[in-house]
């Protein structure tokens, strides 16, 4: 199948993803308790909503149901790790969007978490996503097998951590403050916790619960670490050129809060040219799955180096 008739289908398939995941998140911030909750704060879930419903692309469970797809895994388990993947990933911009971290107003095209409601109500929507992804991925609903959800487990915990994504935004606030810029192995690393760990995770998750060898997992984490850094590249490179409206968020924030990123540390024109060969590397990661359909992960790539918003 060619790479043009390609995009259409994962254009498709993205949105079923994102449409389905949308759902299922709303079953888990409705209004019951579940059970050993004794009660669910109407203003705090409201705060929750907000921050994890009506919008986004879903382009973590969409990497995670996909290699877990490759493998036959198609389960309502693969699912709802995905759905704690996007937890964890709403929980992170609800706190980042906050005035001690990225002071954004905007989000998605609508208020941020703490301007609809308020600060220490953001805090808390943002401590309650994440305490509520590791209640979704550590139930033996999500799989059956203790010893992969402790593994599952495991990996979320560290993506999302002190040495993934949070170590990841502390090292962003720091190069803020840092008198010199920082170079291009340091934006490097940043990046990668603070973007790839999370990127990293949905591929690593989705060959784990599709009990994958060893051989394809680590063909499949080569995949996963190229195209989340091609992402974060994008991302830099879509802040310095586009606009709010496009992007349903500030633009331009990156300059003007002297943020890492590879377009300052680079340039723009060279920025591209290594987002583009970061999309390819992931592309050409996936040829050691010759007996696999890796078409709408090669998708995931080329979406995540052309994407507008």
């Amino acid at each position: 199948m060619s790479e043009i008739s390609d995009a259409p289908r994962f254009a498709v398939a993205l949105q079923a993803c994102a449409e389905a995941i949308e759902a299922q998140l709303a079953g888990l911030l409705a209004d019951a308790p579940e059970p050993g909750e004794i009660a669910r704060p109407a203003r705090l879930l409201a705060a929750m909503r907000h921050g994890a419903l009506g919008g986004g692309k879903r382009l973590r469970p969409f990497l995670l149901i996909e290699t877990a797809r490759l493998f036959g895994a198609v389960d309502a388990g693969v699912r709802a790790a995905a759905c704690a993947l996007e937890l964890v990933h709403c929980y992170s911009l609800v706190h980042d969007d906050l005035p001690a971290m990225d002071d954004d107003d905007l989000r998605r095209g609508r208020p941020t978490v703490h301007k609809e409601f308020d600060e220490a109500t953001a805090i808390l929507a943002g401590d309650a996503l994440l305490t509520l992804a590791f209640d979704v991925i550590a139930d033996s609903a999500t799989h059956r097998d203790p010893a992969v959800a402790l593994a599952l487990t495991r990996l979320l915990a560290r993506a999302a951590g002190v040495g993934g994504m949070a170590g990841g935004q502390a090292l962003d606030l720091a190069a803020e403050a840092s008198a010199a810029p920082l170079d291009v192995a340091a934006v490097t690393r940043l990046q990668a916790m603070k973007t790839g760990a999370l990127l990293a995770f949905a591929v690593d998750a989705g060959a784990l619960l599709g009990g994958a060898g060893a051989g394809e997992t680590r063909v499949l984490a080569h995949y996963g670490r190229a195209l989340g850094a091609a992402f974060q590249v994008a991302d830099d490179i879509l802040d310095a050129e586009s606009d709010a409206a496009t992007l349903g968020k500030r633009a331009g924030k990156d300059a003007g809060r002297n943020k890492a990123t590879l377009v300052v540390a680079l340039g723009l024109d060279a920025a591209k040219a290594r987002r583009d060969a970061l999309a390819a590397e992931a592309q050409r990661a996936l040829d050691g799955l010759a007996d696999r359909d890796a078409t709408m992960l090669r998708a995931a790539a080329r979406f995540v180096a052309a994407r507008e918003k």
